[in-house]
């Protein structure tokens, strides 16, 4: 009696398998917030959808050894894009996009933060590598298949039939999820990592496309909506001029949130200086102060207060878009007689600063190499802030006045490994070692900038200068809401909370002003811009382009829109789609609109509608037109210069 062959599964099925089972896992991993069962069946099958329409790809290989090799180096690469993006979401809570795989020069100073987020466990994500491998080389005969080309178009039709299929359930979870590409954890939950990153291919070649197909038609469309929704807002005329020919020293402090200012830890204070400053009455605290930075952290901080534009949704707009044309604040009151410089102990092209600031007109940039660095000064990321603030004095006194000079701090920075030497209060005691750590780094940071203020009035430098400090960005992702929520005294961080952990503090110091208050109007780092060139008294260009507003305006907008494409209102946040209301947290209910679909009989029909709707339709258009003219270089159409001259011919 013949012997019955037993039916063999090829290894493209056991490879989609094994990786999709891995890929599900890592999203469990990442955390995201799963908020139906809806939700919860795309999770499961859409790795599973994207893995079978690559390894299905190997039945078009009639040698069995190319369809062997194909399926090991497709799941050696999906493996280590994988992986890749879950180490990236550790400190950033975020998915890594094409722009930044071209920052490829950061890493080297990026370490000692990359090995803090590596875990020993994580090898075990490579199982499912080690069981192809052994069997594409071990079992290569029965786990090969040869189909005829039916069979291959059969394979090929079953993986397009999936991915329509899971493409059908995320447009009926999350209705144009590709209008807003933005949101990169929605793209990833609804149609797959693999998928997202092919968008991000796509996306990335069609903006790459814009600015060769730009020619300056679209800015007076820009221009309209600026005129209309931004420049309506008249500037305060109280505080125009107030800093009038005075230095402007601005510190960008690293990673400090509004969280810290006057709270404790360990029964202490985090900030006592900064505390301080809230009381004092020559500055100006603005507590509900939001940042509005990307993925270019720190780089997107500066980008936003020197052009009041939106840093870009993907990458870094210094890295992707440096050479552009901008009319920053540096170039703006270079004509005024200002010497503008940028002081930060890092090198030169980390977040291609050389470029970028060349772009905006800075005079000088002092950067690692102006410093002494040995390792008794330094500490993480580099020389620290002590020390940092100390050299710069004879920077600063040798600088032609007046000047513009931004100090960009170092020591609280991720993983916020401060040595014990130089912390002055106790870590926290929580399950996040990077939540624990960061206390003592803001503290130090606080002591530093206390000592600045010293080492400025020993230099005569103080009196006749305004004194900027502003956190750039958050420095506590999502991935550590376990261990915030009880520093807090929450029983959980809701995403209104998250939203609001983006508040960064904001000082104005103005010596001998004596008007010094605490300001609770929302506001954000767009509008720095136009506030700096108010206290100056430095009129902006007549076809100037910004998007934010004097913070010390009676009336401005009533929103500030973050890079995610949520909002924050004086009466709503919008986040994750839920409006909430700002003062509650509570989720508000929507409200019934009659501008909804019509029935049969051509009549209206009133629908649900969300009273955040009307402000996210304005939220979208700001950062669309912001994207506009980055990706277009629209700027290098605008003749700042010429109407310029026309204004003096005028004022002659």
């Amino acid at each position: 009696m013949k012997k019955l062959k037993r039916p063999k599964i090829p290894l493209y099925i056991i490879a989609t398998l094994l990786f999709g089972l891995k890929t599900y896992v890592v999203y469990r991993m990442f955390g995201m917030e799963i908020e139906n069962s809806m939700q919860e069946l795309i999770l499961l099958i859409n790795p599973f959808v994207s893995a079978f329409l690559v390894f299905a790809l190997s039945v078009w290989f009639n040698k069995h050894s190319r369809q062997m090799k194909f399926i090991r180096y497709m799941a050696l690469i999906g493996s280590l894009l994988v992986y890749a993006n879950l180490v990236f979401y550790r400190q950033f809570s975020d998915f890594i996009t094409i722009p930044q795989l071209f920052m490829g020069s950061n890493m080297s100073d990026l370490g000692s933060s990359i090995l803090t987020l590596l875990q020993p466990y994580d090898i075990l994500l490579f199982a499912d590598l080690v069981i192809i491998w052994y069997l594409s080389k071990k079992r290569q005969e029965t786990m090969t298949v040869d189909y005829p080309k039916s069979g291959k178009m059969f394979a090929m039709a079953m993986s397009l039939v999936l991915l329509a299929g899971n493409f059908f359930l995320a447009e009926m979870e999350r209705p144009q999820l590709f209008t807003r590409g933005f949101d990169r954890e929605y793209l990833v939950k609804n149609v797959g990592l693999l998928n997202y990153h092919v968008y991000d291919i796509v996306q990335h070649s069609k903006t790459e496309s814009q600015r060769v197909f730009a020619d300056g038609n679209e800015l007076p469309e820009i221009q309209e909506y600026i005129d209309e929704n931004v420049k309506v807002y008249e500037n305060s005329e109280e505080m125009h001029g107030v800093a009038e020919d005075k230095n402007v020293i601005f510190i960008s402090a690293e990673s400090i949130q509004s969280f810290v200012i006057n709270n404790n830890v360990n029964g202490e204070e985090v900030t006592p200086f900064l505390n301080s400053l809230t009381q004092d009455e020559d500055t100006y605290y603005f507590e509900n102060f939001y940042e509005q930075t990307g993925q270019g952290n720190t780089s997107d901080s500066e980008f936003l207060v020197e052009n009041s534009l939106y840093p870009l949704s993907r990458g870094a707009v210094f890295f992707t878009h440096g050479g552009n044309e901008y009319q920053g604040i540096p170039e703006i009151i270079d004509d005024e007689g200002y010497h503008t410089a940028v002081l930060h102990a890092n090198n030169k092209s980390f977040w291609n600063r050389d470029g970028m600031y060349n772009s905006l007109g800075v005079d000088k940039f002092y950067g690692e190499k102006a410093y002494e660095v040995t390792p008794e000064n330094s500490a993480g990321w580099g020389l620290k802030d002590k020390p940092f603030f100390e050299q710069s004095i004879p920077y600063l006194n040798s600088m032609e006045q007046p000047f513009y000079s931004k100090f960009i701090t170092l020591t609280n920075h991720f993983p916020f490994d401060l040595p014990e030497k130089d912390a002055s209060i106790e870590r926290y005691d929580s399950s996040s070692s990077t939540l624990n750590g960061y206390f003592p780094a803001v503290r130090y940071m606080d002591e530093a900038i206390e000592d600045f203020f010293g080492q400025l009035k020993d230099a005569g430098l103080y009196e006749d200068s305004v004194i900027v400090i502003m956190g750039d960005h958050i420095g506590i992702s999502a991935n550590h809401n376990k261990a915030m929520a009880q520093y807090l005294g929450k029983e959980e961080i809701t995403p209104y909370d998250q939203v609001q952990l983006q508040r960064v503090p904001l000082f104005i110091h103005i010596p001998g002003h004596g008007e010094g208050e605490v300001k609770s109007k929302i506001a954000g780092q767009i509008d720095m811009k136009p506030t700096m060139l108010n206290m100056l008294g430095i009129e902006q260009p007549e076809n100037g382009i910004y998007f934010g507003n004097d913070l010390f305006a009676e009336e401005r907008k009533d929103y500030i829109a973050l890079r995610n494409g949520d909002f924050v209102s004086d009466n709503y946040i919008s986040t994750s789609g839920v409006c909430y209301n700002r003062e509650t947290g509570e989720p508000v209910e929507q409200s019934t609109s009659e501008e909804g679909s019509s029935d049969a009989n051509g009549e209206s029909q009133s629908q649900p509608a969300s009273p955040c709707a009307p402000i996210q339709k304005k939220v979208d258009k700001e950062l669309g037109y912001s994207d506009d003219i980055i990706y277009g270089d629209l700027l290098r159409f605008m003749d700042f210069e010429d109407e310029e001259g026309k204004e003096e011919e005028e004022n002659n």
